[in-house]
Protein backbone atom coordinates (compact mmCIF):
# COMPACT_ATOMS: atom_id res chain seq x y z
CA UNK A 1 0.00 0.00 0.00
CA UNK A 2 1.31 3.56 -1.11
CA UNK A 3 0.30 6.46 1.99
CA UNK A 4 0.13 8.81 -0.76
CA UNK A 5 -2.51 7.50 -2.86
CA UNK A 6 -5.49 9.18 -3.05
CA UNK A 7 -8.92 7.17 -3.26
CA UNK A 8 -12.62 8.29 -3.53
CA UNK A 9 -15.49 7.07 -2.38
CA UNK A 10 -18.67 7.10 -3.66
CA UNK A 11 -21.99 7.19 -1.20
CA UNK A 12 -19.79 7.14 1.57
CA UNK A 13 -22.26 8.17 4.03
CA UNK A 14 -23.29 4.84 5.22
CA UNK A 15 -22.81 1.39 5.32
CA UNK A 16 -20.33 -0.24 3.11
CA UNK A 17 -19.04 3.11 1.91
CA UNK A 18 -18.92 4.69 5.19
CA UNK A 19 -17.07 1.36 6.87
CA UNK A 20 -14.67 1.76 3.02
CA UNK A 21 -13.74 5.41 4.00
CA UNK A 22 -12.58 4.74 7.64
CA UNK A 23 -10.52 1.47 6.97
CA UNK A 24 -8.79 3.18 4.21
CA UNK A 25 -8.25 6.27 6.03
CA UNK A 26 -6.91 4.23 8.90
CA UNK A 27 -4.67 2.11 6.37
CA UNK A 28 -2.61 5.56 5.28
CA UNK A 29 -5.15 6.17 2.04
CA UNK A 30 -5.64 10.02 1.54
CA UNK A 31 -9.45 9.37 1.11
CA UNK A 32 -12.12 11.76 -0.30
CA UNK A 33 -15.79 10.41 0.78
CA UNK A 34 -18.53 11.56 -1.55
CA UNK A 35 -22.09 11.94 -0.44
CA UNK A 36 -25.24 13.75 -2.20
CA UNK A 37 -25.37 16.22 0.60
CA UNK A 38 -22.67 16.83 3.35
CA UNK A 39 -25.36 16.89 6.11
CA UNK A 40 -25.39 13.09 5.51
CA UNK A 41 -22.33 13.13 7.04
CA UNK A 42 -22.52 13.14 10.22
CA UNK A 43 -22.18 9.77 11.39
CA UNK A 44 -18.75 9.60 8.91
CA UNK A 45 -17.26 12.67 10.84
CA UNK A 46 -18.27 11.18 14.38
CA UNK A 47 -16.56 8.02 13.97
CA UNK A 48 -13.48 9.86 12.10
CA UNK A 49 -13.10 12.45 14.81
CA UNK A 50 -13.19 9.65 17.14
CA UNK A 51 -10.80 7.43 15.14
CA UNK A 52 -8.57 10.43 14.61
CA UNK A 53 -8.87 9.70 10.97
CA UNK A 54 -8.51 12.42 7.97
CA UNK A 55 -10.72 12.16 5.63
CA UNK A 56 -12.07 15.47 3.70
CA UNK A 57 -15.83 14.92 2.53
CA UNK A 58 -17.34 16.26 -0.88
CA UNK A 59 -20.66 16.75 -1.77
CA UNK A 60 -21.73 15.17 -5.16
CA UNK A 61 -24.68 13.38 -6.55
CA UNK A 62 -23.34 11.11 -8.69
CA UNK A 63 -26.98 11.01 -10.92
CA UNK A 64 -26.15 14.89 -11.94
CA UNK A 65 -23.89 15.46 -14.59
CA UNK A 66 -23.36 19.42 -12.91
CA UNK A 67 -22.56 17.40 -9.02
CA UNK A 68 -20.14 15.06 -10.59
CA UNK A 69 -18.03 17.79 -12.58
CA UNK A 70 -17.98 20.11 -9.55
CA UNK A 71 -17.50 17.30 -6.83
CA UNK A 72 -14.55 16.01 -8.82
CA UNK A 73 -13.27 19.75 -9.97
CA UNK A 74 -13.25 20.33 -5.46
CA UNK A 75 -11.13 16.69 -5.64
CA UNK A 76 -8.80 16.95 -8.21
CA UNK A 77 -7.58 20.21 -6.62
CA UNK A 78 -6.52 19.37 -3.79
CA UNK A 79 -4.56 15.78 -4.72
CA UNK A 80 -2.63 15.37 -8.21
CA UNK A 81 -4.55 12.67 -9.36
CA UNK A 82 -7.00 9.93 -8.22
CA UNK A 83 -5.52 6.86 -7.86
CA UNK A 84 -8.42 4.68 -7.04
CA UNK A 85 -11.84 5.10 -7.93
CA UNK A 86 -14.12 3.31 -5.41
CA UNK A 87 -17.81 3.45 -6.88
CA UNK A 88 -20.15 2.62 -3.97
CA UNK A 89 -23.28 4.84 -4.19
CA UNK A 90 -26.05 2.50 -5.08
CA UNK A 91 -30.01 2.98 -4.06
CA UNK A 92 -32.33 -0.59 -4.43
CA UNK A 93 -36.00 -1.09 -5.71
CA UNK A 94 -38.51 -3.41 -4.73
CA UNK A 95 -40.94 -3.71 -7.33
CA UNK A 96 -42.38 -6.61 -10.13
CA UNK A 97 -42.42 -6.12 -13.29
CA UNK A 98 -46.16 -5.01 -13.26
CA UNK A 99 -45.52 -2.67 -10.40
CA UNK A 100 -42.09 -0.61 -12.02
CA UNK A 101 -42.89 3.19 -12.26
CA UNK A 102 -40.82 4.01 -14.54
CA UNK A 103 -40.42 7.98 -13.58
CA UNK A 104 -39.02 6.91 -9.72
CA UNK A 105 -37.30 3.63 -11.14
CA UNK A 106 -34.99 5.54 -13.66
CA UNK A 107 -33.38 7.12 -10.48
CA UNK A 108 -31.76 3.53 -9.69
CA UNK A 109 -30.22 3.69 -13.09
CA UNK A 110 -29.37 6.99 -13.01
CA UNK A 111 -27.25 6.03 -9.71
CA UNK A 112 -26.17 2.48 -9.75
CA UNK A 113 -25.21 2.46 -13.74
CA UNK A 114 -25.03 6.13 -15.34
CA UNK A 115 -23.78 7.33 -11.79
CA UNK A 116 -20.69 4.62 -12.46
CA UNK A 117 -20.14 6.06 -15.70
CA UNK A 118 -20.08 9.71 -15.04
CA UNK A 119 -17.78 9.26 -11.99
CA UNK A 120 -15.40 7.06 -14.22
CA UNK A 121 -14.93 9.44 -16.93
CA UNK A 122 -13.91 12.20 -14.39
CA UNK A 123 -10.73 10.28 -13.36
CA UNK A 124 -9.90 8.21 -16.44
CA UNK A 125 -7.92 11.38 -18.21
CA UNK A 126 -5.09 11.72 -15.46
CA UNK A 127 -5.39 7.27 -14.92
CA UNK A 128 -4.60 7.34 -18.24
CA UNK A 129 -1.88 9.89 -18.34
CA UNK A 130 -0.33 8.57 -15.38
CA UNK A 131 -0.82 4.71 -16.83
CA UNK A 132 -2.00 3.34 -13.56
CA UNK A 133 -4.95 3.66 -11.84
CA UNK A 134 -7.42 1.06 -9.73
CA UNK A 135 -11.33 1.66 -10.34
CA UNK A 136 -13.25 -0.75 -7.60
CA UNK A 137 -17.46 -1.34 -8.62
CA UNK A 138 -19.66 -2.39 -5.65
CA UNK A 139 -22.08 -4.56 -7.48
CA UNK A 140 -24.19 -7.08 -5.65
CA UNK A 141 -24.89 -10.73 -5.96
CA UNK A 142 -27.79 -9.24 -7.90
CA UNK A 143 -25.80 -8.67 -10.71
CA UNK A 144 -25.24 -12.23 -11.14
CA UNK A 145 -28.81 -13.73 -10.41
CA UNK A 146 -31.70 -12.39 -10.80
CA UNK A 147 -33.20 -11.50 -7.27
CA UNK A 148 -36.83 -12.36 -7.06
CA UNK A 149 -39.36 -9.08 -6.79
CA UNK A 150 -36.11 -6.70 -7.86
CA UNK A 151 -36.35 -6.64 -11.90
CA UNK A 152 -34.99 -3.06 -11.95
CA UNK A 153 -32.36 -3.33 -9.43
CA UNK A 154 -30.71 -6.45 -10.59
CA UNK A 155 -31.19 -5.50 -14.24
CA UNK A 156 -28.74 -2.20 -12.67
CA UNK A 157 -26.61 -4.38 -11.63
CA UNK A 158 -26.31 -6.91 -14.10
CA UNK A 159 -25.34 -3.69 -16.47
CA UNK A 160 -22.82 -2.64 -14.12
CA UNK A 161 -21.03 -5.89 -13.96
CA UNK A 162 -21.35 -5.70 -18.11
CA UNK A 163 -19.87 -1.89 -17.84
CA UNK A 164 -17.31 -3.73 -15.92
CA UNK A 165 -15.49 -6.43 -18.08
CA UNK A 166 -15.92 -4.21 -20.90
CA UNK A 167 -13.88 -1.61 -18.85
CA UNK A 168 -11.50 -4.39 -17.24
CA UNK A 169 -10.36 -5.32 -20.71
CA UNK A 170 -10.21 -2.20 -22.67
CA UNK A 171 -8.08 -0.14 -19.85
CA UNK A 172 -5.87 -2.54 -19.46
CA UNK A 173 -3.94 -1.17 -22.15
CA UNK A 174 -3.79 1.50 -20.24
CA UNK A 175 -2.54 0.19 -16.83
CA UNK A 176 -5.18 0.50 -15.40
CA UNK A 177 -7.40 -2.12 -12.88
CA UNK A 178 -10.96 -2.90 -12.94
CA UNK A 179 -12.77 -4.99 -10.26
CA UNK A 180 -15.85 -5.84 -8.99
CA UNK A 181 -17.13 -6.66 -5.30
CA UNK A 182 -19.95 -8.78 -4.95
CA UNK A 183 -21.71 -8.35 -2.13
CA UNK A 184 -24.37 -11.01 -1.08
CA UNK A 185 -26.67 -10.10 1.99
CA UNK A 186 -25.03 -7.60 4.19
CA UNK A 187 -26.07 -5.68 7.43
CA UNK A 188 -26.74 -2.01 5.86
CA UNK A 189 -29.15 0.84 5.82
CA UNK A 190 -29.88 0.05 2.16
CA UNK A 191 -32.41 -2.82 3.70
CA UNK A 192 -33.90 -0.99 6.16
CA UNK A 193 -34.88 1.62 3.17
CA UNK A 194 -35.95 -1.24 1.25
CA UNK A 195 -37.93 -3.25 2.83
CA UNK A 196 -41.49 -2.10 1.46
CA UNK A 197 -43.18 -3.51 -1.32
CA UNK A 198 -46.36 -2.64 -3.90
CA UNK A 199 -49.67 -3.98 -2.35
CA UNK A 200 -49.96 -5.89 -5.40
CA UNK A 201 -52.22 -9.65 -4.36
CA UNK A 202 -50.41 -10.89 -8.12
CA UNK A 203 -46.99 -10.74 -6.81
CA UNK A 204 -47.08 -10.40 -3.11
CA UNK A 205 -45.60 -14.19 -2.45
CA UNK A 206 -43.10 -13.61 -4.73
CA UNK A 207 -42.48 -10.27 -2.60
CA UNK A 208 -42.37 -12.71 0.92
CA UNK A 209 -39.75 -14.72 -0.81
CA UNK A 210 -37.61 -12.04 -1.51
CA UNK A 211 -37.83 -11.46 2.13
CA UNK A 212 -37.12 -15.12 3.21
CA UNK A 213 -33.93 -14.77 1.32
CA UNK A 214 -32.92 -11.39 3.05
CA UNK A 215 -34.06 -12.56 6.08
CA UNK A 216 -31.65 -16.49 5.63
CA UNK A 217 -28.68 -13.33 5.39
CA UNK A 218 -29.21 -10.91 8.24
CA UNK A 219 -29.14 -13.91 10.43
CA UNK A 220 -25.98 -14.35 9.24
CA UNK A 221 -25.07 -11.44 10.65
CA UNK A 222 -22.21 -10.20 8.10
CA UNK A 223 -21.69 -6.00 8.62
CA UNK A 224 -20.41 -3.82 5.64
CA UNK A 225 -16.72 -4.03 7.52
CA UNK A 226 -16.22 -7.10 5.66
CA UNK A 227 -17.35 -5.57 2.30
CA UNK A 228 -14.81 -3.10 3.37
CA UNK A 229 -12.00 -5.53 4.28
CA UNK A 230 -12.27 -7.18 0.96
CA UNK A 231 -12.06 -3.56 -0.79
CA UNK A 232 -8.88 -3.61 1.24
CA UNK A 233 -7.65 -6.85 -0.19
CA UNK A 234 -9.00 -6.09 -3.46
CA UNK A 235 -6.94 -2.27 -3.69
CA UNK A 236 -3.86 -4.15 -2.23
CA UNK A 237 -3.65 -7.21 -4.42
CA UNK A 238 0.00 -7.80 -6.46
CA UNK A 239 -1.93 -9.03 -8.99
CA UNK A 240 -5.23 -8.48 -10.93
CA UNK A 241 -8.45 -10.43 -10.04
CA UNK A 242 -11.75 -9.19 -12.06
CA UNK A 243 -14.04 -10.77 -8.91
CA UNK A 244 -14.59 -10.35 -5.67
CA UNK A 245 -17.75 -11.96 -3.87
CA UNK A 246 -18.15 -11.71 0.08
CA UNK A 247 -20.74 -11.80 2.72
CA UNK A 248 -23.27 -14.10 2.77
CA UNK A 249 -24.53 -15.86 -0.07
CA UNK A 250 -22.31 -14.22 -3.02
CA UNK A 251 -20.02 -17.50 -3.11
CA UNK A 252 -22.53 -20.08 -3.30
CA UNK A 253 -25.39 -18.04 -5.37
CA UNK A 254 -22.58 -16.65 -7.94
CA UNK A 255 -20.76 -19.78 -8.33
CA UNK A 256 -24.18 -22.36 -8.29
CA UNK A 257 -25.30 -20.02 -11.43
CA UNK A 258 -22.63 -19.78 -13.40
CA UNK A 259 -20.67 -23.13 -13.32
CA UNK A 260 -24.64 -24.91 -13.97
CA UNK A 261 -24.53 -26.30 -10.30
CA UNK A 262 -28.08 -24.68 -10.74
CA UNK A 263 -29.50 -24.89 -14.53
CA UNK A 264 -31.72 -22.24 -15.78
CA UNK A 265 -34.17 -24.75 -15.16
CA UNK A 266 -33.63 -25.26 -11.79
CA UNK A 267 -34.17 -21.09 -11.26
CA UNK A 268 -37.16 -20.83 -13.37
CA UNK A 269 -38.82 -24.00 -11.35
CA UNK A 270 -38.17 -22.61 -8.03
CA UNK A 271 -40.13 -19.54 -9.29
CA UNK A 272 -43.09 -21.84 -9.61
CA UNK A 273 -42.86 -22.26 -5.37
CA UNK A 274 -43.30 -18.93 -4.43
CA UNK A 275 -47.14 -19.84 -2.91
CA UNK A 276 -45.16 -21.71 -0.26
CA UNK A 277 -42.91 -20.23 2.07
CA UNK A 278 -41.57 -23.49 3.42
CA UNK A 279 -41.18 -25.12 0.18
CA UNK A 280 -39.24 -22.55 -1.37
CA UNK A 281 -37.21 -21.50 1.37
CA UNK A 282 -36.16 -25.22 1.65
CA UNK A 283 -35.37 -25.54 -2.31
CA UNK A 284 -33.69 -22.52 -2.42
CA UNK A 285 -31.28 -23.41 0.39
CA UNK A 286 -31.02 -26.59 -0.82
CA UNK A 287 -29.80 -25.49 -4.76
CA UNK A 288 -27.30 -22.76 -3.37
CA UNK A 289 -26.13 -25.12 -0.26
CA UNK A 290 -26.84 -22.56 1.93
Amino acid sequence: MNAQQSVVVTGANSGIGRSTALLLASEGYKVFATMRSLSRGEKLRSLAAELQLDITEVELDVADDASVREGFTKILGQCERVDILINNAGIGSNAAIEDIKTDSDQEVFETNFWGVVRCTQAVLPSMRENQSGHIVQISSIAGRVGLPGQPIYSASKWALEGLSENLAHDLSTHGIRVSIIEPGVTRTAILGKNSDFPDNPAYRDTYERMFDMYAAGIAANIRPEAVAGTVLECISAPTHQLRWPVAWGADQMTNARFDGTVSDEEWVSLGKLVENSDAWVEEFTRLFNL
